[in-house]
């Protein structure tokens, strides 16, 4: 009886277990997806698109109410200046009067003109002390027009400041928090002028790599061939990708564009080493290799410590021999680990093993710079090296 229900139940269970076998590899599968997935990123964010970008704005301006940390007439003589023209712009005569106003300050406001902004439109600014005013804190930005390096005025900024920081200060003692003399003003500056630009009419486009690389030239090219077919996409350098607009009928050059920006691409990375020496931050690529080396970490340590003596003199001198002298001394201490440990890496290794590495030799952020920096020398580094 046992045998026969043995003998049923042994289908089901080879069954069982290559469903099991099948969703292991499934899974592992899904895994792989997903790390490549991962790995991968759009055009957009990879490319810049010629002619869609920015432009830089400034202008020189006043800010007024504030609470008597604005400028001085000795150190900003401009600041007055500027305000007694402006008053003259919107008709108070002052010439001639002593006015030293301490709620003023004169500042640079700067400001970045969006790609396609249009008349009308509002973008933030950023507004700067220029004179020995103390805080900004509470002022309002009289009206500034902005310029472009050509000259031309594209936008005009007004409006209440929002501070970074504040400032106290006593007669004893004085205390800042942040910075004071710096601001913004959302949506402070409004558009007035627009930049001519008809990319609806261009034929074609160039996309600019923000990390120039062949092969990363030549992916994005064959995503886009092979995704809207033909040979719309040509590499022109490791940085350029050229882009036909008008293959695609029915399809205006925004059109294009939109559809290309979210194709997927692997980018290929170099092998980079990052070290930034003063906060001992290491960053090191996924693709970073080193030839086979053996690495020792020094550990001498040398100490010099005074400690001088004042020896008093014997009581049976004499009044005009009986002096204190002072004896110096001197402790020198030499320490050497005989215990150091010499690490050989071996060739080829990956990042993990590395890490694991110089870690088991005991060896922290700032000794693991050195060492790096010393395979790099010695040739067994094979990434480039960036030192912050």
């Amino acid at each position: 009886m046992l045998n026969a229900f043995a003998h049923t139940l042994s289908p089901l269970i080879t069954l069982l277990r290559r469903c099991l076998a099948l969703a292991i590899i499934a899974g592992l599968a899904a895994a792989t997806l997903v790390d490549a997935a991962q790995a991968r990123a759009r055009i957009k964010d990879l490319v810049n698109f010629e002619g869609v970008r920015g432009n830089d704005l400034v202008g020189y301006g006043l800010v007024v109410g504030l609470d008597g940390s604005g400028d001085g007439l000795r150190n900003s003589p401009f600041t007055e200046e500027a305000l007694v023209n402006l008053l003259e712009r919107l008709g108070v005569n002052v010439q001639g009067e002593q006015f030293r106003p301490k709620n003023v300050a004169a500042v640079l406001v700067t400001a970045a003109l969006p790609p396609f902004a249009r008349a009308g439109s509002q973008i933030d600014v950023t507004v700067s002390a220029i004179g020995d005013a103390d805080s900004l804190l509470g002022g309002t930005l009289i009206m500034t027009p902005l310029s472009a390096a050509d000259g031309q005025i594209y936008a005009v900024a007004q409006g209440p400041i929002l501070a970074g920081g504040v400032a106290a200060a006593g007669d004893a003692a004085a205390e800042t928090v942040g910075v004071p003399t710096s601001g913004s003003v959302p949506s402070g500056a409004r558009v007035e002028r627009e930049l001519p630009f008809e990319f609806a009419t261009m034929d074609s486009i160039r996309l600019a790599l923000r990390e120039p690389d062949f092969t990363t030239a030549l992916r994005i090219e064959e995503a886009i061939n092979q995704s809207k077919g033909g040979s719309m996409a040509r590499m022109l350098d490791s940085g350029t990708v050229e882009l036909s607009l008008r293959m695609i009928p029915g399809m205006s050059p925004p059109h294009v564009i939109s559809a290309v920006e979210n194709i997927m691409v692997e980018p290929a990375r170099k092998a980079r080493v990052v070290v930034d020496q003063r906060s001992g931050t290491i960053v090191l690529g996924s693709d970073v290799r080193i030839s086979r080396v053996a690495v020792s970490q020094g550990n001498l340590q040398i100490r010099v410590t005074e400690a001088p003596q004042a020896v008093q003199p014997s009581p049976f001198t004499r009044g005009g021999e009986a002096q204190t002298v002072v004896v110096p001394r001197t402790d020198v201490q030499i320490n050497q680990n005989e215990d150091a440990k010499i690490g050989i890496i071996e060739e080829n290794v990956t990042l993990a093993d590395l890490v694991a590495g110089l870690n088991s030799l005991g060896i922290g952020p700032r000794g693991m710079i050195d060492i790096l920096k010393a395979i790099k020398a010695a040739g067994a580094l094979h990434a480039e090296f960036v030192v912050q």
